[in-house]
């Protein structure tokens, strides 16, 4: 066979990252045994019955051939009235470019700013994807490292230490944050807008999270001044609407970048099936109740977790101020992230992410997915308590 190319060969560089738990979880389940599954944020409900026939209707309707390439007009307005509303920056359809969800924004948008070989920016832990989708658009990913004691919050200093010794064009930041479910609050998006400003960087805004918020305010870096032309923000209908299997998301940018992103996307992608367009703007049109909705079990069940938590000393808890994930602390216990996971899921059949899967700063810690119902849940985490606490004594 003829050699690979360096791009796809090197995607996922650095071996093993944990996510074997992920797999060894599912092939247990699959096998037949009772596997609480707390891994990934995929919601425990499916796609609202009436999006489905929103979606059914279009498709047998006719809607089934090639849609325009930058999305249909009623989304792209739509999208854009959403923006203009939740932000306050005012947001044309020009500004949007509709994708097959957000992973292929985030991959649109580093192909957008990055020229073969330019360093990007991006805050460990991280969504597993990033470093890849980094790589895949020909960049050199550059993790700037945060610290648990400061709840995983990025700090202007280390951005720019990052930019400086690497040459970056580009930061991508995430919030709600997911790996550790917090919010960055302004300072810290003041802080990411001046090092931006400062080193010329292009700022990409992961905001696929922007209806879980349970504390504090979600701020977009689009709305801080002077960050509106150089921010491209992903969005997405698989959290806000439990749409992840339809593949229907956005990017926001200046008009020049969306109209260079639209020869990008014929390209490539060739647009976005019009039955899904379409029945993302019948979700769309049905306002806020819906998104809350979807987002009130994810508000409930992180109550409950945090009382979990709170009732023992072992385990601590990162500020779950929003997404649909818990960040958990099991350093106490003397055990990586990947040994607790490991352990956890052969002695009591909990599957949940090691910190290690999303980058060297969550070492030592768990991600914890809200995905299942209410008593599992709960059940679950008095398990992993009582299971940290035993390993924390026998480790004294």
């Amino acid at each position: 066979m003829p050699q690979l190319s360096t791009r796809i060969t090197t995607l996922n560089e650095g071996g093993s990252d944990g996510w074997e738990v992920f797999y060894r979880a599912r092939d247990m389940a699959a096998a037949g045994q009772p596997v609480t599954e707390l891994t990934i944020g995929e919601h425990d409900i499916g796609t609202d019955a009436s999006i489905l026939q929103a979606i059914h209707a279009s498709a047998s309707g006719g809607h089934t051939g090639y849609a325009m390439v930058p999305g249909v007009s009623g989304l792209r307005k739509a999208v854009a009235e959403r923006i203009s509303a939740r932000t306050g920056v005012p947001t044309t359809p020009e500004n949007i470019l509709i994708t097959p969800g957000g992973q292929a924004a985030l991959f649109a948008a580093h192909v957008a700013v990055l020229s073969p070989g330019d360093a990007a920016l991006y805050i460990d832990p991280y969504y597993a994807t990033y470093p890849g989708t980094i790589r895949a658009a020909s960049g050199r990913a550059v993790p700037v490292p945060t610290e648990a004691a400061h709840a995983f919050l990025p700090k202007g200093a280390s951005i720019r230490a990052a930019a400086t010794t690497s040459g970056a064009k580009s930061l991508l930041v995430n919030t709600p944050n997911n790996p550790t479910g917090t919010v960055y609050p302004r300072e810290t998006l003041q802080e990411i807008a001046s090092a931006a400003n400062d080193h010329d960087l292009w700022l990409i805004s992961d905001e696929v999270y922007d209806t879980q918020v349970w504390q504090g305010d979600h701020i977009s870096p689009r709305t801080l001044p002077g960050m509106a032309e150089r921010t491209l923000v992903v969005g997405s209908m698989s959290k806000s609407h439990a749409m992840t299997g339809s593949r229907a998301g956005w990017l926001v940018g200046p008009k020049e970048a969306i109209d260079r992103l639209i020869d990008l996307a014929t390209s490539t992608t060739y647009g976005v099936p019009g039955y899904i367009q379409d029945g993302a703007l019948f979700a769309l049109n049905q306002g806020p109740d819906l998104e809350d909705q979807i987002a009130a079990p994810f508000r409930r069940r992180r109550d409950l977790a945090m009382k979990v938590i709170a009732q023992q000393n072992t385990v601590t808890a990162i500020p779950a101020q929003g997404a649909m994930y818990l960040m958990l602390d099991i350093r106490a216990t003397g055990l990586s992230g990947r040994d607790f996971a490991e352990a956890l899921l052969d002695e009591h059949l909990i599957a949940v992410m090691p910190g290690e899967s999303f980058g060297k700063s969550a070492a030592g810690h768990i991600r914890v997915a809200l995905t299942v119902a209410d008593d599992r849940l709960v059940a679950a985490l008095k398990t992993l308590c009582a299971f940290a606490d035993s390993k924390a004594r026998a480790d004294a």
